[in-house]
């Protein structure tokens, strides 16, 4: 059996400092660009027939300051199904792919992923610039 120990001198006053650069370091205002971006994003990338699903793309912003944390959903309100009973986002159908009523498979498109990924990569760049400067 191995034991690790670790010991300090000093404290940790430098690494609490920056832990709270980085919980405060994104803007809320800046999630709002972001969801904006993110929302064209995924109208553009979406397959098109009526265009009913590309058009109903929005997001929403939470911020839970108790937790010190914020998050964006990004929210498609399309939906197929029966009222009442089910409904599922057919932005979701169309990137997972769905059963027809025969039983035959159609087979999803990856659309979402490569539409957000860049959106994603920003706010992460910004949020890295604002703790290190």
């Amino acid at each position: 059996m191995s034991v690790i120990t670790f010991k300090s001198k000093g404290d940790f006053s430098k690494t609490t400092r920056w832990f709270e650069r980085v919980k405060n370091a994104f803007n809320i205002g800046d999630l709002d660009k972001y969801g904006k971006a993110g929302v064209a994003a995924l109208a553009e990338a979406t397959p098109k027939d009526s265009g009913l699903t590309a058009a109903s793309w929005d997001y929403e912003i939470r911020h839970d300051k108790e937790k010190g944390r914020a998050t964006i959903s990004f929210i498609n309100t399309n939906m197929v199904g029966i009222p009442g009973r089910y409904e599922i986002p057919l932005a979701i159908i169309l990137q997972y792919g769905h059963a027809t009523k025969n039983g035959h498979w159609v087979e999803g498109i990856d659309y979402i992923n490569p539409a957000i990924r860049p959106i994603f990569e920003a706010i992460a760049d910004n949020a890295w610039k604002e703790v290190t400067s």
